[in-house]
């Protein structure tokens, strides 16, 4: 890699690539201190007048995810330096990052992470056909012919790829297709997440950061929304630069490139990667130090701003008026003739899919709660009410739970008014709804945990608190239905105008812009930095179609579609005293009320950290770790006898095992298996039970293991969701529909969206579980939970009947329930371990934070500090 890119980016080209990149960042200087100076006297003004919307009913949480870990498991990562598949430990943290460790044991000891992946600006792809078409594009004139050897193979159906437009692609794999959708879902919210970098705390920065980046385009003649104002500030200004550079350096580059298609394209990405990472590091230096500058002026410009406010309005209103005389009546004509017969088009498009996903998202809260509560009615105890609680609060930054939300969004489509409008993608307008939906669902988390927990010391007996859940969950209901209402008709707005503008701007050029020169000299020297022409100039183009969006939201309010409240329904506050408890420190219920005041040391806080969603990996066939691609995708290599696949196992599972028997050295008579499988020894007995780890709706095994007999659950009875809470049917929400309905399943097939286990026999404890005591487990009884679920005592719930009589469900008689006891499993296929020396894939320990202990034939970790010179440590962006 180092000989190609020094061939290609010699002295020379560097030198050509810094001057470009100080050229665009000098001319987006410029743009930077004329909007700051605007973006300052826009703050001081709204800090003095005030004019601010109506109040939000909802409580908002100061610091979501303190202390929380998003999601963490293992994948298989490519390694372009040895073109191998390597196994990885991955964890998302609360920024949203993505931490690449060796293993799980190198994060428990806080090792470095092999690779930091800041994702802003990527996209998420699912197949390899979607990124060869993506990089075939990327390179014009390098076409590949039929049957050549595509740029990547994958050993398995389920890839997963990050493809960004100048940085680096980072490859993934997955065993199985749920594995490969929850992965999915956490990629795409660490997208999402990353891609909203820019604080909007900050009241005069990032104001004036996206104004300059805006006019910086607009003077190249670039109008309409950008798909890459992603990330942080230094992201934006180098995809800026990128955005000029790079096909100059195409056109360059691209045709010199030699070797088969595959190779060139290949060297292609690794030059773009080099190219962007020398662009950051300028951007970086540069962009700190204009900040700087622009902060070290800031005091001695707010004070100008303060002492002659009056004088700045006036000159102020003075240029608009003259502006407003000349421009207005062109801009009505262009609105009259080309925006407004499709205001209510685009209003309509923008509707139906928001409208959906905010819909989803009550729907969603109301059915956790309202699940919740009837668990608390079977089960009851504080102890209960906590563990629900502690899940409960973070459902907002569930990816998984919240997908169903965010696909709603993804119906979003503009066609036609795409074109028109120059609208290049509506990836900008699906993100942004999807992050209000995360928030309102937050915010109306945080609301009924701060109502719930000042009831608590009120409340006496199981009655009174199910009683309150239901009551406080109608509050918030309410409130959240306003608060929704408000921030849709907001982003409406927002969107249509986001739309609109840059469109007229482009319009009115030829005809105004070249005439406002001759405003400036109505601007006073002294004012000269709180007052902008072109600013003003498109203020009065945004006034002149601001009254026809306004009249279309409010006439979609007013049809009372989609819910959406008029403007002048104004919820009174009701609880006049509920925003000072969000004042309060947040609540901890496992601190208050799980007795363990103890503090844990820092490591083993770390080790035990709380996890948003829960550990689901599939550890089924795992791909050897130094196995070159090569031979996992050479079609002519000798096939060794199929070794048994465990249910469910995909065909590239199947031949990934083979190739790990063919490569393994010995077989051991004893041996753990790793592939969801616990094995434990009993009176002598060999148990086995199947994890059916992270099985969603729609996955449950048909079968198990060779002599297994399925059971199926009792029909009516609650069973075991993802979480291990024992879920209940939920009426639908007040506006939800049929589709908000709980389908009962039948005695003789199993619920959809449950784990259903398969025993040979009662199985020993499996870590992580609660296992009931007292009563007996009938053989032929659903089976227990997998690792990480909750069990409630037996003497509350009994395994063979139904917890709570739903209609429809038939009760078997108590004598039924016991039956003759199913025939031993048949033995095992022996599976070889690992040979000495690789790194030993460990088993997930779920959510209980034990450790597991690792098989002997395990080679000691690598000592701190370690690394493989071949990966390097990815920088952060």
């Amino acid at each position: 890699m180092g000989d190609v890119l020094s061939t290609h980016l010699d002295e020379g080209r560097r030198q050509h690539i810094a001057e470009k990149t100080g050229k665009v960042l000098g001319e987006f200087s410029r743009c930077y201190r004329e909007q700051y100076g605007v973006a300052l006297f826009n703050s001081v003004r709204y800090e003095i007048e005030g004019n601010g919307g109506p109040q939000a009913q909802l409580l908002h949480r100061k610091v979501p995810l303190e202390d929380h870990v998003i999601y963490s498991g293992n994948l298989f990562q490519y390694i372009e330096e040895n073109k191998k598949w390597r196994n990885r430990f991955c964890v998302v943290p609360h920024n949203y990052g993505l931490v690449l460790y060796e293993n799980k044991l190198a994060y428990e000891r806080e090792l470095p992470p092999r690779v930091l992946i800041n994702s802003a600006g990527y996209k998420v792809l699912t197949s390899v056909e979607q990124y060869l078409e993506l990089v075939n594009s990327s390179l014009p004139g390098v076409t590949p012919k039929s049957g050549n050897t595509p740029i990547l193979k994958c050993p398995t159906d389920f890839p997963l790829i990050l493809w960004h437009p100048y940085a680096r692609h980072y490859y993934f794999c997955l065993m199985t297709g749920k594995e490969q959708e929850k992965w999915g879902a956490v990629f795409q919210d660490c997208v999402r997440h990353c891609n909203n970098g820019i604080s909007e705390d900050s009241k005069v920065e990032a104001p004036a950061f996206t104004d300059a980046v805006r006019m910086y385009r607009q003077s190249k003649e670039q109008y309409g929304t950008w798909d890459m104002l992603c990330g942080n500030q230094t992201q934006v200004l180098s995809n800026l630069v990128m955005e000029e550079l790079l096909p100059e350096l195409r056109s360059a580059i691209g045709p010199r490139l030699k070797g088969k298609t595959q190779e060139r394209q290949r060297t292609w990405i690794q030059i773009s990667d080099a190219v962007y990472r020398m662009v950051y590091e300028q951007t970086k230096a540069q962009y700190d130090a204009m900040v700087a500058k622009c902060e070290l002026e800031r005091p001695q410009m707010e004070s100008s701003i303060r002492t002659d406010m009056d004088q700045i309005i006036t000159s102020k209103e003075h240029l608009a008026s003259k502006i407003r005389a000349f421009v207005l009546p062109k801009a009505e004509i262009c609105v009259r003739n080309h925006v407004q017969p499709y205001i209510s088009s685009i209003l309509e498009a923008l509707m139906t899919p928001t409208s959906q996903g905010f819909a989803e998202v009550r729907e969603v809260f109301f059915k956790e709660v309202t699940d919740m509560n009837m668990n608390i009615v079977n089960e009851g105890g504080m102890e209960k009410l906590v563990e629900y609680m502690e899940k409960l609060s973070h459902l907002a930054f569930h990816p998984v739970k919240m997908q169903s939300c965010y696909e709603k969004m993804e119906q979003l489509k503009l066609e036609g008014l795409q074109q028109r409008f120059d609208v290049s993608s509506t990836s900008v307008f699906k993100q942004r709804a999807q992050i209000h939906m995360r928030q309102q669902m937050d915010d109306a988390l945080y609301t009924f945990e701060t109502l719930l927990h000042q009831e608590l010391g009120k409340l006496q007996g199981k009655d009174e608190l199910c009683k309150s859940i239901q009551r406080i969950l109608e509050r918030v209901l309410k409130k959240y239905d306003y608060d929704s209402s408000t921030v849709r008709k907001k982003f409406f707005r927002e969107a249509l105008l986001q739309i609109t503008i840059p469109f007229l701007l482009k319009k009115l050029a030829p005809t105004c812009k070249g005439e406002l020169a001759k405003f400036q000299e109505l601007i006073f020297e002294d004012f000269a930095n709180f007052i902008l022409v072109e600013n003003t100039y498109e203020e009065v183009v945004l006034q002149s179609v601001m009254k026809d969006i306004m009249q279309a939201v409010k006439e979609a309010a007013v049809q009372r579609k989609h819910n959406l409240y008029r403007d002048s329904m104004v919820m009174h506050n009701s609880d006049p005293n509920l925003h000072l408890l969000g004042e309060g420190n947040p609540i901890d219920w496992g601190e208050e009320h799980s007795g363990q005041p103890e503090a844990e040391p820092a490591a083993e806080k770390r080790r035990r950290a709380k996890q948003v969603v829960s550990v689901i990996q599939d550890d089924d066939g795992a791909l050897p770790y130094e196995m070159g691609a090569e031979m996992l995708m050479s079609p002519s290599s000798p096939e060794p006898p199929e070794p048994r696949v465990p249910p469910g196992s995909p065909d590239g599972v199947a031949e990934i095992r083979e190739a790990l028997a063919k490569e393994s050295i010995e077989v051991l008579t004893e041996e753990r298996l790793t592939n969801g499988t616990h094995s434990t020894q009993d009176s002598g007995a060999t148990k086995e039970v199947v994890v059916a780890a992270g099985a969603a709706s729609g996955d449950v095994p048909t079968k198990g293991l060779a002599g297994d007999a399925p059971a199926a659950p009792t029909s009516g009875a609650k069973v075991l969701s993802e979480d291990g809470v024992r879920r209940a049917p939920a009426p639908p929400a007040p506006e939800s529909t049929a589709r908000g309905e709980v389908q009962h399943a039948m005695p003789a097939s199993p619920t959809t969206g449950t784990e259903v286990l398969h025993h040979a026999e009662p199985a020993s404890p499996v870590s992580g579980a609660e296992i009931p005591s007292g009563d007996k487990v009938p053989h032929a009884t659903p089976a227990s939970p997998a690792p990480r679920a909750d069990v409630p005592p037996s003497d509350k719930v009994r395994h063979g009947v139904p917890a709570s009589p739903v209609p429809r469900a038939e009760t078997p008689p108590a004598d039924e329930g016991h039956r003759a006891t199913p025939p031993s499993p048949a033995p095992r296929a022996k599976v070889p371990l690992p040979p000495a020396g690789t790194d030993c894939h460990q088993r997930s320990d779920k959510e209980t934070g034990e450790e597991v202990a690792l098989p002997v034939a395990c080679s000691p970790p690598q000592p701190a500090g370690t690394t493989e010179s071949i990966e390097g440590l990815q920088t952060e962006f």
